[in-house]
């Protein structure tokens, strides 16, 4: 099943399209930056960007509605700091839950490229 979260793609610094995840993968990425540690929106989106190359960079209207539904669903919580620039930012972490959900997800995802990959080099 697709999800209508999208993320832009780039290529150096140009933007070449959009293109859409696998449902679930956008949670998985922000679960597994977040594994180091307590971080803001802002500094989520710009750890996927940088881990991933400049490949993948996470729209506000995707982020922040994910960073949501993962503090509704126990995963994650939040709580208001100061970010590096001296500004008031609200700060997320894993919980306990959430560092399970990251173990099951990445394991799942994991079986998934796998069986995409055998695929496409047997086809």
């Amino acid at each position: 099943m697709k999800s209508r979260t999208l993320l832009s793609k780039r290529k150096g610094n140009n933007l070449t399209g959009r293109i859409e995840l696998p449902q679930g993968t956008l949670d998985l990425l922000i679960l597994r930056t977040l594994l180091p540690g307590a971080q803001h929106g802002w500094a989520v989106s710009e750890r996927v960007q940088q881990v991933s190359s400049e490949v993948l960079s996470i729209q506000q209207g995707s982020l922040y509605p994910a960073l949501h539904r993962l503090e509704r669903r126990g995963w994650i919580k939040a709580k208001w700091g100061t970010s590096e620039n001296n500004r008031k930012a609200k700060f997320y972490e894993l919980t306990r839950s959430g560092k399970r959900q990251l173990e099951l997800e990445t394991e799942t995802w994991r079986k998934l490229t796998l069986a995409v990959e055998q695929v496409l080099e047997g086809a």
